[in-house]
């Protein structure tokens, strides 16, 4: 069974914390934090005084996804705020290995996070330092895309690789995630399911996040 983490972008952001509270208690096992420059991606959104007051309200594991520029300028931030997972992709910053020493230096788990259009390869060398890969199954930036059933390769790369070498990262898919395409994610390796407007867009998003559950079983 997958472990699914409902993404805030899509949450009512003047009712946050009831939201959050609804998946909480529906089982989801993590909470999708965005956090967009304007400049890696068109959108700006969040800031780690948002991850700060959050982070008391629940015991879900915030996972923090930085599609920024440069990175490493806000790792501490965000570790200090009470991030449990630190996402960079490795399109962001010329130095991913240092990026992701940062991270683990400041005692929060690294994540690396790729692109659709970026390859397994790109990321092989530092896949012995992180505890979770995050796969875009959208472009980031936008909610509501539908998903790219050819990332879905890369998840099953992954996988193979993590099974030959002995690792234990978790696989994440973020993008245009439901009921079906999960199905399909989990069968290639994925353990984490990102889901946002699936979930929060719905009249019942508990019932959502349950499904995602029931689909991978």
């Amino acid at each position: 069974m997958i472990k699914v983490a409902p993404s805030i972008l899509s949450a009512d952001y003047v009712n946050l914390q009831p939201d959050i509270e609804k998946v909480d208690q529906a089982g989801a096992e993590v909470l999708h934090i965005d956090i967009m420059d304007g400049q890696f991606v068109p959108a700006l959104s969040y800031g780690p005084g948002w991850v700060k007051a959050i982070r008391p309200i629940t015991k879900m594991v915030l996972d923090v996804h930085m599609m920024v520029q440069n990175p490493e300028r806000y790792v501490d931030d965000f570790a200090k705020a009470g991030a449990d997972i630190i996402g960079v992709h490795v399109e962001a910053t010329p130095h991913i290995h240092r990026a992701l020493q940062m991270i683990q230096n400041a005692g929060v788990t690294p994540e690396v996070v790729i692109n659709p259009g970026t390859p397994v390869s790109a990321i092989e060398p530092v896949l012995d330092m992180v505890g979770q890969v995050l796969v875009m199954t959208v472009n980031p930036g936008f909610g509501g895309q539908k998903f790219l059933h050819s990332t879905v390769e890369k998840i099953a790369q992954l996988d193979a690789i993590k099974k030959a070498k002995g690792y234990d990262f978790d696989i994440e898919v973020d993008g245009g995630v439901n009921d079906q395409t999960v199905v399909e994610c989990a069968k290639a390796g994925a353990t984490v399911a990102v889901a946002g407007s699936y979930v929060f867009n719905a009249d019942d998003p508990a019932a959502r996040v349950q499904a995602l559950k029931d689909a991978t079983k």
